[in-house]
């Protein structure tokens, strides 16, 4: 099903927290929400749902207008962050309490492939309590299933597992998606369930769409500073910078070379990825800093470099790198991977 969003507003008071927002889902397509909190990714996932009313634009569904829909005609099955199961009913039960009808031989059918899709079928005599939380909420994504659904709408499944469970459970996410081909649309402040588990992404900040892309696409080529700063972690490394003349960008302490065209007396900024900041060899030139921590993650080494200026820069290092904290190094960027935004936020995206 094609989920199509034109002009949409929400209001809570006077405080507008859905900003006319423009976009669309095409049929079978996964696409995340994502942003802070508070940007208003969840209101309005609750708006497609029906469970929120809209003060403006419109909703529709395969080109029909349901703004005016009751939620179960919308054909949506929701799966909050809370599992919502019912302590008293087994697992059968729960999966089983969303048919339309009493579970006959079709109803049992279903309860059946959902289960063994989602590896339940050993658990299904079970009582909520006796499951652990990955379980109970591949429970609340199999009563969803069970319903089949034109529309999957999910609000921060995860955020109640700890990280390994969360690592499983996009997995299953992801393969779920696989086999029914379903529309997806699903919110998290989590950016790597969005890197991940997306076709596009939405990025969201204060009630409007910031940008909407592929994962790599807003990861590579961020259309402002807000999105190239939410997306990636260690965040983007920002520093002020201006026109140096000749290709070159004068920043605190030092200055690198750019292809991008800079107001010569206009503030601006640039941005570098800690994958593309690297340490200079010996004897080569490079920004002057003092290592202020080497975090240290098995297979990659993040090195924090406070630099002239006040700034503190990131840098990932092979995982067999000695340099540590205390250490004086020079840094290099790749040039081909700056970026540059004007003191609007706006990337700057022109070649010169």
């Amino acid at each position: 099903m094609k989920v199509e969003l034109e002009n949409l507003r929400k209001n809570f008071g006077a405080t507008e927290v859905i900003r006319g927002v423009d976009m669309s889902v095409d049929s079978g397509e996964f696409v995340v929400f994502v942003g802070p909190s508070g940007c208003g990714k969840s209101t309005l996932l609750r708006l497609v749902a029906g469970l929120e009313e809209a003060d403006g634009g419109e909703i529709r569904m395969n080109g029909a207008r349901v703004n005016e829909s009751p939620p179960v005609e919308r054909g949506i099955a929701m799966v909050f962050q809370s599992y919502a199961l019912y302590p008293h009913m087994t697992v059968h039960q729960n999966l089983s309490f969303g048919l339309r009808r009493p579970a006959g031989k079709d109803g049992a059918a279903q309860v059946e492939a959902a289960a063994k899709m989602l590896h339940l079928d050993p658990l299904l005599a079970r009582l909520p309590r006796e499951l652990s939380g990955g379980q109970r909420q591949r429970v609340a994504i199999g009563r969803a299933i069970v319903r089949k659904p034109n529309v999957f709408l999910f609000d921060e499944p995860l955020s109640n597992l700890d990280s390994a469970l969360r690592g499983q459970m996009r997995l299953e996410i992801a393969r779920l998606h696989r086999r029914l081909g379903a529309t997806m649309i699903y919110v998290t402040h989590d950016q790597v369930e969005a890197m991940t588990l997306a076709d596009r992404i939405v990025v969201l900040s204060g009630g409007k769409v910031e940008q909407i892309g592929k994962p790599l696409d807003l990861y590579e080529n961020p259309a402002n500073l807000f999105v190239a700063s939410f997306l990636g972690s260690p965040q983007m490394n920002v520093m002020p910078c201006e026109d140096g003349g000749g290709g070159i960008a004068r920043i605190p302490g030092g200055e690198m070379r750019t292809t991008r065209k800079l107001s010569p007396g206009k503030a601006a900024n640039v941005g570098v990825r800690p994958e593309h900041v690297f340490v200079a060899a010996e004897g080569e030139d490079g920004l002057p800093g003092t290592i202020a921590l080497a975090e240290r993650l098995g297979a990659d080494v993040f090195l924090h470099v406070d630099v002239p200026g006040g700034a503190t820069i990131a840098a990932r290092a092979p995982a067999e790198t000695k340099s540590d904290a205390g250490d004086n190094v020079r840094l290099r960027f790749a040039e081909a991977h700056t970026h540059f935004f004007a003191a609007d936020g706006a990337a700057l995206t022109s070649k010169s």
